[in-house]
């Protein structure tokens, strides 16, 4: 099992990956990408089975990247999890129309992203 965790704020990539680090221990895979361009490659080649997917970030966004992983590549099996500071009514419907699976806004408890993870994985 592999999750990707996608955001050009290196810190919170960071702040992700040490909440998601227990799973290593159950066989769960992780793997980062600095911006959408480096998440839709990484989505091609490595198949994560859930994607933490930053909404603003360079080159391409949280909603093109999901859009062209549900849509354009139709990965419908990879679950993607927007994380941003907007949260926005407006952004939560982008977020559905694109295919997002979930949508949690900054700041986030580590906790939750744990346990969202467990849920998807089902581990």
């Amino acid at each position: 099992m592999k999750i990707l965790i996608v955001d050009d704020e290196p810190h919170l990539r960071m702040l992700i990956q040490q909440a998601l680090e227990e799973l290593e221990d159950e066989g769960v895979e992780l793997l980062t990408a600095t911006n959408g361009d480096e998440a839709l490659e990484s989505i091609q080649t490595e198949e994560p089975n859930l994607v933490f997917l930053d909404v603003m970030m360079p080159k391409k966004n949280g909603f093109d990247v999901c859009q062209a992983v549900k849509h354009g590549l139709g990965l419908t099996n990879v679950h993607i999890i927007l994380l941003t500071a907007k949260g926005q009514e407006f952004d939560r419907q982008r977020g559905q129309e694109v295919g997002a699976n979930l949508y949690m806004t900054k700041p986030f408890d580590p906790d939750a992203l744990v346990a969202q993870a467990r849920s998807v994985l089902g581990i």
